[in-house]
């Protein structure tokens, strides 16, 4: 047989294996879909709904199936699974400090302290006392609750730990910032540097695993939630000690593999991402993204690729759509488009916008903290400040960039979509409601009034947002 014969043959098996893995893909994620909503940003990572019942209106009275107020302070994301939503929360003993509303406030008055001639440990000992919450402060009782999805009855709760924190958090974050996820027959709660529970849907605990903890930059506290891919639980930790990833039986909480994190950020070690379960033709990865870099491993732990120009505090998670993987390098860097199948260092040269493996890159197209969204050939990206871009997601172009609102200064939550509309919840508790499409256009307002930090949940015809005290069930009423 020829040498040409033998590529063509060995073409055609590798497409014959790629195809076949497709057809396979919708059954490794076919149960995942049947969980309404199971992890961090819902089952495909990529929060966009269709159905036509929901509601594109609400107020604190407007459209309201439900409100059940929640004790403590978390920002983690409610989950779901059949009749029942799942969310964590920290209750303190005693005064707990106040969220922060937008990210300027303590630069503000950090160079107002500067100019009152303090030192530099001066201005870090006024700013732990205004703005942190340090472990020797609190004494906290970790809840995770349990609620009806048609009432939003507490059917029950459990405190899975009881004590000091792990470390401190700023007033921005709190102490259980990490969503739980499920996989339709257990709750797996993550506490950064604290531990791993697995609870049944009754409530009886299954297991528990302790973490060693480690220090995060400047005690922020944590925030990366974890994922689920077959029997693995997998969990990142990038900290100021050792960054890691690994993954745990989630039957027994045993741990299955770790593998330590080298990222190329100098200084800060610390990183708040979600990772992201990829999967594609080729196989599935553990896409990541730390201080510096995104690293995509495979099942066990191996690495297959990284890419550079990440910026040294990232938070928004990586996803997929319609065949492209999309990462956010964070405020300051660009956002990438990736191909799958990459092997080695497949970041830029300088100058380079693209390579074999990168199909775009936007320059600066990285925000802070809210994750963006993709719809209908767009990627919408949100800063913490209320600037909304739209990108052609096949190759980068911009669409638009603009202000939501003059008013609209201050955005953790990431944007979600339904029915040709974006929306994107404030601190302050408003959501703006956009026309999706490469036009920008307000069309409405949706107010609650109460501080919000949290991600919702989209289940059907209900819309599960959480603001700082309590869980709406915003509903279209018949």
């Amino acid at each position: 047989m020829s040498k040409h014969c033998t590529e063509m043959k060995s073409h055609r098996i590798v497409i014959g294996l790629a195809a076949l893995v497709c057809a396979f893909l919708p059954s490794l994620s076919a149960h995942a879909q049947s969980i309404p909503w199971p992890q961090f940003r819902g089952p495909e990572s990529n929060p966009v709904a269709t159905n036509p019942r929901l509601a594109e209106r609400w107020s604190k009275t407007e459209n309201v199936e439900w409100m059940q107020p929640i004790p403590g302070r978390g920002w983690s994301s409610p989950i779901v699974t059949g009749d029942k939503i799942y969310l964590t929360s920290a209750v303190t003993e005693g005064k707990s400090k106040s969220p922060q509303i937008g990210t300027e406030y303590s630069n503000e008055y950090s160079a107002e302290l500067q100019k009152q001639g303090l030192s530099p440990q001066e201005i870090r000992a006024r700013l732990n006392e205004r703005d942190f919450e340090m472990p020797n402060e609190v004494k906290l009782h970790y809840l995770l609750y349990c609620l009806n999805l048609k009432s939003g009855k507490v059917e029950w709760q459990r405190e899975f730990f009881t004590g000091h924190p792990p470390g401190g958090r700023h007033r921005k974050n709190s102490f259980t910032s990490e969503s739980p996820v499920t996989d339709g027959k257990f709750v797996y709660v993550y506490v950064g540097n604290l531990g791993l529970w697995a609870f049944d849907l009754k409530g009886k605990q299954v297991w528990t695993t302790p973490l060693e903890s480690n220090p995060i930059y400047h005690d922020f506290g944590t925030g990366s939630s974890p994922a689920l891919i077959g029997n693995q639980l997998i969990v990142m930790s990038d900290n100021e000690k050792q960054q890691y990833i690994a993954a745990f039986d989630k039957q027994t909480g045993k741990q299955i593999w770790r593998t330590n994190r080298d990222m190329g950020a100098k200084g800060r070690k610390s990183g708040w991402v979600t990772p992201y379960i990829w999967r594609h033709a080729l196989r599935t990865e553990i896409v990541t993204v730390g201080p510096g870099e995104a690293v995509s491993y495979d099942l066990s732990g191996k690495e297959l690729w990284r890419i550079s120009g990440i910026s040294e505090i990232p938070i928004p998670m990586p996803f997929a759509y319609d065949g492209l993987l999309y990462v956010n390098a964070g405020r300051g860097g660009p956002l990438f488009a990736l191909h799958p199948g990459a092997t080695g260092d497949i970041s830029l040269s300088k100058g380079e916008s693209t390579n074999q493996y990168v199909v775009w890159s936007q320059p600066r197209g990285g925000t802070y903290l809210p994750t963006p969204v993709a719809y209908e050939g767009g990627i919408y990206t949100l800063t913490e400040t209320g600037i909304l871009t739209r990108l052609d997601a096949k190759t980068g172009k911009q669409t638009y960039k603009t202000r939501i609102d003059p008013a609209a200064t201050a955005f953790t939550t990431s944007p979600w979509i339904s029915n040709g509309k974006l929306f994107c919840l404030s601190e302050e508790g408003q959501t703006f409601v956009i026309a999706a499409g490469e036009t920008f256009k307000l069309l409405h307002v949706n107010a609650l009034d109460e501080i919000a930090l949290a991600s919702p949940a989209i289940v059907g015809e209900r819309l599960l947002v959480r603001t700082e005290t309590k869980l709406y069930s915003i509903r279209r009423k018949s």
